[in-house]
C-alpha cells in the first residue's frame, strides 16, 4: 500500500559503488547536509516528519540501509559488526560529495542515527570521524552491541556470547514479518509489536501515518543473511549464539564494540535524546534475555551474577564519559512518558532540541 509523502519530501534512488540506495531528501540542495539513519525492522519513512519539518539551509538525506526499504536487498557480514552499513553509508556520502572536510563548501555532514542506526552513526564517526560534523544519537544502539553482557566495560556473561544475535527473536514476530502481516490480531504482529514497544502505550501516531510505519516495517528482509540472521547452537544459557550472518548478529557483542568511539579525532559534538520510559534501549530492557530471566519471563536464567540484564544506559554513558574526558563534549537529554522514538512521540520537543543544536554547529542555519 502507498501513502503519500510530507510536503517537501521526494523519493530518491542513487547508485554507488556499494548499493543501490533508495533515500528520502528534503530541504535546500545546497543546504548544510545532515544523513538520517534508521533502527531495525524499519526504514526511511521513519524520519519523513522529521525531514519534512527541516528549517531552511539544511539539507535531509535519509537513506534506507541494505535489506530494508527500497535499497538493494544485500546480505550482512555480521563479523564485521556494523561495519557493511557504515561503508555503504560512506560510499554513499562519496556518491553525493560529502566524503571529505572539503566537501559542499567545505560543509561536513550532520549524522543523525535512532536505535541500531545510532550505532551505525557512530561506528561510522569512528571509521571516518573528518567527515562529521556532529552527532545526534536518538534511543542508540548500546556500545557494545545488544544482549550478551554484563557490566559497563561490556564483559559478556559467556565467552560465546550466547544470548544475544538472531535466535533471539520472537519466532511469532519474524513469521508474521516475512508473511507481511498488516493486522492487528495478535501481540507478536508488527503492527502491535510498533505500538507497544517502538512507542509508549497508549501513543498512537494518526491512521494513515501508522499504516504507512507499518508498511516501512514490513519491507525488512527476512532470512539468514538479513533479518534477523543465522543462529549458532550454544551450550550455555538460553541456549543460543550469534552466528556470522544477518542484522542481529552484527549487534551481537562478539562483533560489535563501539568504546574506540571515545578516542576519536576530531571529536564532533554528540546531542543524546532518549525516551524515560524506553522498553527496548534500556537497563531493564524487555528485548534482553537477561533481563526477560530475571521477570521469570525464559526458563532456566542462571542468576544475577552469572547473566544479569544488560545495562545499556550505563554502558552508554560510560563510553561517553570517557569521550569527554579525550576532550569530546556530549549532552543527555531525556524525554519523561516517551519510549524508543523521542523524534516521533515528542516531535516538538525532540526538534526543537534537535534544530537549535544543528544551528549552533553550522554556526547558523545553512551558511
Amino acid at each position: 500500500m502507498t501513502h503519500p509523502l510530507p510536503s517537501g519530501v521526494a523519493s530518491r534512488t542513487f547508485e554507488t559503488p556499494r548499493l543501490t540506495t533508495h533515500a528520502l531528501v528534503a530541504g535546500d540542495e545546497s543546504g548544510v547536509p545532515i544523513l538520517f539513519i534508521h533502527g531495525n525492522v524499519s526504514s526511511a519513512r521513519f524520519w519523513d516528519e522529521t525531514l519534512a519539518a527541516l528549517p531552511p539551509g539544511f539539507r535531509g538525506i535519509a537513506p534506507d540501509l541494505r535489506g530494508f526499504g527500497g535499497s538493494a536487498p544485500l546480505a550482512v557480514d555480521a563479523t564485521r559488526g556494523l561495519g557493511d552499513w557504515a561503508d555503504d553509508l560512506h560510499s554513499l556520502m562519496e556518491t553525493l560529495g560529502l566524503a571529505t572536510a572539503t566537501a559542499a563548501g567545505g560543509r561536513k555532514a550532520h549524522l543523525v542515527g535512532w536505535s541500531m542506526g545510532g550505532g551505525i552513526a557512530l561506528r561510522l564517526a569512528m571509521d571516518h570521524a573528518d567527515m562529521i560534523a556532529s552527532l545526534t544519537l536518538t534511543a542508540p544502539l548500546a556500545p557494545f552491541g545488544f544482549g550478551g553482557t554484563k557490566d559497563v566495560a561490556g564483559a559478556r556473561c559467556w565467552p560465546d556470547a550466547a544470548g544475544s544475535g538472531g535466535g533471539t527473536v520472537n519466532p511469532e514476530f519474524l513469521k508474521r514479518l516475512a508473511a507481511r502481516d498488516r493486522g492487528a490480531d495478535d501481540p507478536a504482529s508488527p503492527r502491535n509489536v510498533m505500538n507497544t514497544f517502538y512507542f509508549k502505550p497508549p501513543f498512537r501516531v494518526a491512521p494513515d501515518l501508522e499504516d504507512a510505519y507499518v508498511d516501512a516495517m514490513l519491507t525488512t528482509v527476512t532470512g539468514e543473511g538479513n533479518y534477523p540472521g543465522d543462529v549458532t547452537p550454544s551450550p550455555n544459557w538460553p541456549a543460543v549464539a550469534p552466528g556470522a550472518r544477518g542484522v542481529n548478529n552484527a549487534m551481537a557483542p562478539t562483533y560489535c564494540d563501539l568504546a574506540a568511539f571515545a578516542s576519536i579525532q576530531p571529536r564532533p559534538p554528540v546531542l543524546w535524546v532518549r525516551g524515560a520510559d524506553d522498553q527496548i534501549v534500556s537497563d531493564t530492557s524487555l528485548f534482553d534475555l537477561g533481563y526477560l530471566g530475571q521477570i521469570g519471563a525464559v526458563p532456566g536464567w542462571p542468576g544475577a551474577e552469572v547473566y544479569p540484564p544488560q545495562p545499556m544506559i550505563a554502558q552508554t554513558r560510560a563510553v561517553f564519559e570517557a569521550y569527554r574526558a579525550k576532550g569530546g563534549a556530549y549532552r543527555e537529554l531525556v524525554f519523561p512518558d516517551c519510549g524508543h522514538s523521542p523524534h516521533i512521540e515528542k516531535p516538538e520537543e525532540f526538534r526543537r532540541a534537535f534544530f537549535a543544536f544543528l544551528v549552533e554547529q553550522s554556526g547558523g542555519a545553512g551558511r
